[in-house]
């Protein structure tokens, strides 16, 4: 490496350090680092880091509990018609969103039906809802298309937006009509939520900054932080070195295998684990030469050294059995597993179009630049194609890009390596946003599957009201994904974050896991304690 790049490295590192080291006024500060980017508007974001800031600014119907199971929250009580079509919802009165005007039906209903106009983020989720009607100031009635069996579980991904504030912020003209931009530029950095927490500051790919909601409707415990800090870098050393000045509370789960084994090693950090049903996936193109063949996407499941992956790569990690996390209600724990057989990889090779000419179709593997350990596992199928002949390119790529690149048919990759994370605590989150038609060009399915006839079965099993009957037909959806091969379904992911052990209590560490992406990290059931950090810093 010459002088002036180890220069350049030094710079950046530095500079990381500084901006996660920045003072604070605030007497209990929290603060976690993510990869970027970030949206906090919710029509917009759902991945990991939105969700979790989402969490934070916005308040919801229901809220899950440890178990997934649905609370009311906003809701304060609810009816729901013979036929399953009619949900009435009747609100808490006198919640304070952060400007301190009181949220009403006529929220919620601008809330749903902005979020199905934009059509991004979580909408798919909520494309049962055919309307939405104020019936009074505090009940609201969303009438659906059909039945639908998780109802109140996706209710956890609809989060409630002040109308009058957006509507104050709209820019025009826009794409929406009259209602121009509908607020996404002034969302891009504003918040308009009820949630315990609000918007500070948000330079954007720096940092997002809140501060604690003084009138939040729920009594918040008194050392819970009273600011919250979500940081862009995952920056091995950086994060290391902020841990251990104390000027990091929890780390990102995609911190490297030694950059783990040192941050155990300090006084006062502990690794939390936990499962969070999140599954490591290679999501394979199924409509681009040569992986759009079958037989050729059969050969790299059965070469793919799973056994190496969960013992060297991802330790701690298991291997998956299917398109769904084993942790999740309605996984199918009969389901074929492939395991690391030349034989048969070589068997399923020969029977491919391409077998003659695979010198003339190399695969592209994407996968994001963090956590380091996404090269390893890219290295190693490189390794294990090039035993049946199959040539196999990597690019490493900030997770912005890979969002980019999925983006569209023509731009995505061969396979990409994502982890995903279930929307809702049941099988039926991950069946639909993994491979219905509704979710390709998100940073969700790579397959660009577009199967009519699975498509009707997720459907099908989403109207299913009784749980044990959704289940039953949620397992033959996922027999019937397992046939169509078109992921290599390679581990189901402990979440693994160090965190300063000596001065916090995160109940997710200590073994209150909400099964829902980014409940974990909601500020107000976290407590900091600032005299035990002093006592760490002498």
């Amino acid at each position: 490496m010459s002088k002036s790049v180890k220069i350049l490295l030094v710079t950046l590192c530095l500079i990381g350090i500084l901006s996660l080291g920045v003072a604070s006024a605030a007497e209990r500060p929290f603060r976690t680092n993510w990869s970027w980017p970030t949206y906090i508007d919710p029509a917009v974001g759902s991945d990991f880091s939105s969700s979790t800031a989402l969490v934070n600014l916005y308040d919801t119907l229901f809220y899950p509990d440890i178990k997934g199971d649905p609370q009311p929250h906003i809701a304060e009580s609810w009816e729901v018609s013979a036929d399953g079509l009619v949900w009435t919802i009747h609100l808490r009165q006198g919640i304070k969103f952060h400007d301190g005007t009181e949220l009403t039906a006529e929220d919620v209903k601008f809330s749903m039906d902005r979020l199905i106009t934009i059509g991004e983020g979580y909408a798919y989720l909520f494309k049962v809802i055919k309307s939405t009607e104020v019936l009074d100031k505090y009940t609201v009635v969303f009438h659906l298309n059909h039945p639908f069996g998780p109802f109140e579980a996706v209710m956890y991904r609809f989060y409630i937006l002040n109308k009058d504030l957006v509507m104050a912020n709209i820019e025009r003209p826009g794409p929406y009509g009259d209602m121009g931009d509908y607020g996404k530029q002034y969302l891009l950095t504003h918040d308009a939520g009820s949630g315990p927490y609000m918007v500070k500051a948000f330079p954007l790919e720096e940092y997002l900054l809140m501060t604690i909601h003084p009138n939040y409707w729920i009594p918040i415990d008194p050392n819970a932080p009273d600011e919250y800090k979500m940081i862009g870098t995952c920056e091995p050393v950086t994060v290391r070195t902020a841990m251990s000045r104390r000027e990091l509370e929890i780390a990102d789960r995609w911190q490297p295998v030694e950059a783990l084994d040192a941050l155990e090693k300090i006084n006062g950090i502990k690794i939390g684990e936990f499962d969070s049903g999140l599954s490591y996936y290679y999501m394979v193109n199924t409509k681009k030469p040569p992986t759009d063949d079958i037989h050729f996407r059969k050969a790299m499941a059965w070469a793919l050294d799973y056994k190496t992956v969960i013992n060297k790569v991802f330790p701690g990690s298991i291997q998956s059995r299917g398109p769904v996390n084993q942790s999740l209600p309605g996984a199918d724990p009969t389901i074929f597993q492939y395991q690391r057989n030349l034989d048969k990889a070589m068997a399923e090779l020969k029977q491919s179009k391409y077998y003659n000419q695979l010198d003339e179709y190399p695969v592209v593997v994407a996968f994001p630049s963090v956590p380091a350990d996404n090269e390893k596992m890219a290295l190693l199928f490189m390794s294990n194609m090039a035993d049946i002949g199959i040539k196999v390119e990597t690019l490493k790529v900030p997770w912005a890009s890979i969002i980019e690149i999925m983006a569209s048919e023509e731009t995505s990759s061969h396979v990409a390596g994502v982890s995903v994370a279930p929307h809702y605590p049941e099988a039926g989150s991950l069946l639909e946003s993994r491979y219905k038609s509704d979710s390709v060009a998100t940073w969700e399915q790579n397959e660009w599957l577009l199967d009519s006839k699975f498509d009707a079965m997720i459907e099908d099993a989403l109207k299913t009201v009784n749980r044990e009957e959704r289940f039953v037909k949620y397992s033959k959806t996922q027999q019937y994904i397992m046939d169509l091969c078109p992921t290599l379904f390679i581990f189901d992911m402990m979440a693994k974050h160090p965190y300063q052990v000596g001065y916090i209590d995160w109940p997710a560490a200590r073994g209150e896991v909400i099964p829902v992406m980014g409940y974990n990290l909601a500020g107000r059931f976290i407590k900091v304690y600032p005299d035990k950090r002093a006592e760490l810093l002498k």
